[in-house]
């Protein structure tokens, strides 16, 4: 996407002689028009601003030629995800660009899959727009929680992670399978994959690609999920499909399409590979109750570091994820565990861009030397690591974790990784398996939350840094000074986070609905001081996020 330049129109106003004699108010009125003319341009510019373009690419020589030949292939099933995402994010795409006659406002739209600023909160950025439904486009519009609750549909339904609810002739609630609604759609994707798959010379990509192939016609993803999970060596690879369920805040029970397309960096892959087989001992070792660890985590977990060279959909909406933890299905992550995948080429961007002008402005002088880029990469791995930790059943029968706590359960299993994440940090660097000054990945820790509260209220991301960041002040273990910066209270810290480690996982472990709704409406607020200190980020034009210049040429292979 490019970003073009503010420019103004001068309106030249030609007067009859007849004219002169007319009240002035119109000159007024012309002058009051032209002035919001300015004022929405700059609003605009200033709502582009908040994201830095990132230009992703790799090094494209350890590819063999196959692999190289593949990648058009993968980028054209990641464009085809990006499609999909837009019917179930807004709708028509292609009815909202034909409105919108100011360059800037369709570039905002790509970038927000519609007319909601998703870092503030899916505030309408167009006047004619309406809300942002909370269901996004998986439900009719006029539809409430309470009527599927009470629907004939059958309970599987109700929450599917791979259907469209549409009303019959009739009215009623019915459940269209993905693999119906987006047939034309997921047919080209299948057949991408499979032409993929046949130049594919690593076996257990191969496998994959033919298996997640044929999930797209079915919605049957366990099986290549399995696959996923079983490669190695693949220095190619790619995330494609129904994935996250952020987008349905109705329910958090749709997944919403999104791809990544991927190159392995074999050689950090291998430095990271050992901390996957030591979850099993971490686990036991959370300071929680037993009965809220008793799960044991799988032992197939893989962790390696990739450069990102295309997003699409889900993951290229608003606030741009630095890594992934998949699959999201429980029975294999209790089976086999899960793939961490760290995004080198996407952490780096934003920790120079965003994480070191955020502390420069918001971290106390005597506190920013121990901003760390290290730090800030070991952060954001054990966060996907600790997607692993904790309990995924309730422990009262209630379902699943993501079943009992519904539409906020993103926000606190995102909180869940953050807290936990730090938990191993410090569990590994008491044990030597961890190099450097702990203060540096609890000062970068600190300093990111920062970062992620930017994303707003409507990102799951947002919401958890927003939880902890009020759950820490409160503790005394952020403290603000005078002059607007925050330091940490290192004693304090260490306690207020096994106070929250403790009830975060209480809450998932008893599928307790109302106390986790509780919870976020106290600490999901951003104070008066909070916004000032914020607002002064963008003043320095700091960005809030990033974009992409991405694609073939972008790597230089067109």
């Amino acid at each position: 996407m490019r970003i073009l330049i503010l420019g103004l129109m001068l309106l030249g106003l030609v007067q009859c002689k007849n004219e002169e004699k007319k009240d002035r108010s119109n000159a007024g009125a012309n002058a009051a028009v032209a002035d919001n003319m300015i004022k929405e341009k700059d609003a605009i510019q200033t709502m582009l601003d908040k994201y830095a373009e990132v230009k992703l690419t790799t090094d494209i020589s350890k590819l063999t030629e196959k692999e190289k030949q593949m990648i058009p292939l993968l980028i054209d099933v990641a464009k085809i995800m990006d499609d999909i995402f837009w019917k179930e994010a807004y709708g028509d795409k292609t009815k909202l660009m034909e409105s919108l006659k100011d360059d800037r406002y369709k570039e905002f739209a790509l970038l927000n899959y519609g007319p909601w600023d998703r870092l503030d909160g899916n505030k309408p950025f167009i006047e004619t727009a309406s809300p942002k439904p909370a269901g996004s486009g998986f439900y009719p519009k006029d539809m409430t929680k309470e009527e599927l609750e009470k629907s004939n549909l059958p309970e599987k339904d109700k929450k599917a992670l791979y259907t469209m609810i549409r009303r019959d002739d009739k009215g009623n609630l019915v459940s269209v399978p993905y693999h119906e609604y987006f047939k034309d759609e997921v047919t080209k994707a299948s057949a991408l994959l499979t032409k993929a798959a046949a130049l594919a010379d690593d076996p257990g990509l191969k496998k994959y690609l033919t298996l997640r192939s044929k999930a797209f016609l079915t919605d049957d993803y366990q099986a290549s999920d399995l696959a996923w999970m079983d490669m190695k060596n693949n220095t190619l690879d790619i995330v494609a499909g129904p994935i996250e369920t952020y987008e349905d805040q109705l329910n958090g029970y749709r997944a919403a399409h999104e791809a990544y397309v991927l190159v392995k960096d074999q050689e950090w892959s291998k430095k990271l590979a050992k901390y996957a087989f030591l979850l099993p001992a971490l686990q036991k070792g959370i300071p929680v109750d037993e009965k809220y660890k008793k799960e044991t985590p799988g032992t197939s977990s893989d962790l390696n570091a990739y450069d990102a060279i295309y997003y699409s959909g889900d993951g290229n909406s608003g606030s741009k994820t630095i890594a992934i933890n998949l699959p999201n299905d429980e029975e294999v992550q209790l089976k086999k565990g899960t793939r961490r995948l760290q995004l080198k080429n996407t952490i780096a961007a934003k920790f120079t861009k965003i994480l070191v002008p955020i502390a420069d402005k918001l971290i106390a002088p005597e506190q920013r030397a121990n901003i760390n880029g290290d730090a800030f990469f070991a952060n954001v791995m054990f966060h996907e690591v600790a997607h692993g930790l904790g309990i995924k059943n309730t422990i009262n029968g209630k379902g699943t974790v993501r079943e009992a706590l519904k539409e906020n359960y993103s926000a606190l299993e995102e909180g869940k990784a953050d807290i936990l994440g730090l938990y191993m940090i410090q569990q590994l660097h008491k044990q030597g398996e961890i190099q450097g000054d702990m203060k540096d990945y609890i000062v970068t820790f600190v300093a990111s939350i920062f970062r992620s509260i930017r994303f707003g209220a409507s990102s799951a991301h947002g919401k958890a840094n927003l939880l902890r960041f009020n759950f820490f002040k409160e503790m005394g273990a952020i403290l603000r000074n005078p002059d607007g910066t925050y330091q940490v209270d290192f004693e304090k810290f260490d306690v207020a986070t096994e106070a929250l480690t403790k009830l975060i996982l209480q809450i998932q472990g008893d599928g307790d609905y109302d106390a986790l709704a509780k919870l976020m409406a106290e600490k999901c607020k951003v104070s008066d001081e909070l916004q000032s200190d914020l607002a002064n980020l963008s003043k320095e034009n700091i960005p809030v996020d990033i974009y992409f210049d991405q694609g073939l040429e972008a790597l230089g292979l067109k």
